[in-house]
């Protein structure tokens, strides 16, 4: 699963109650301001090695003038062993953000604040993918954690403008020829993952 752990200082262990009163669920979509729910490295590992972290992974699309998908989108990414990766848009949602702001939020932070998401007016995830630290126990697997990963499809809009660790976003017609190739170049079950979505959109 793609992260977000800030650098060393950037969590929010010992802020003052209220400290937040004044930054909106927008000020975080746009990084303005350090959300609540940041931890130090060491803390969101031992909590990794207890208990489930909540995901939302999202797979963009774009559609045509009748809503019917035209692309399935993936993000380039370089990977932790210098590797060029193909993944999807997916990070934790944090303490006291709804499902609806960590979507906005992530999308925002690897596709640009112009990416302009439309979410639907019922959050309602396609599937629900249960990541394993341990490889075999389902077809979804994280080498770190046991991530429990709400998985939606929204339509993007607007221009992307690669952010973050993000180093380009592709787009596929998902009844391309190529389609397998570019599912075949995801791991840990990402590629499952966006079969499903196309599936769940009818194409």
């Amino acid at each position: 699963m793609n992260d977000e752990v800030p650098d060393e200082g950037d969590f929010d262990a010992g802020r003052r109650r209220g400290e937040f009163d004044d930054i909106t669920p927008e000020d975080f979509i746009r990084g303005i301001g350090n959300p609540p729910g940041w931890l130090a490295s060491d803390e969101i590992n031992r909590m990794r090695g207890e208990m489930p972290i909540p995901y939302v992974l999202v797979v963009p699309v774009r559609t045509d003038d009748l809503g019917r998908v035209s692309q399935v989108g993936s993000l380039l990414r370089v990977s932790d062993d210098g590797s060029i990766e193909r993944t999807l848009i997916a990070g934790r949602v944090l303490y006291h953000e709804s499902l609806r702001e960590a979507v906005a939020r992530n999308i925002a932070k690897d596709l640009g604040d112009i990416a302009l998401p439309q979410l639907p007016v019922s959050l309602q995830p396609f599937t629900v993918a249960e990541f394993f630290p341990t490889p075999g126990l389902s077809d979804y697997f994280d080498s770190r954690q046991h991530a429990i990963a709400l998985c939606y499809v929204v339509p993007i809009a607007g221009d992307c403008k690669p952010q973050d660790e993000t180093l380009d976003v592709e787009w596929v017609n998902p009844n391309s020829e190529i389609l397998d190739t570019f599912v075949n170049q995801m791991s840990n079950g990402y590629g499952t993952i966006v079969r499903q979505a196309i599936a769940w959109t009818g194409k």
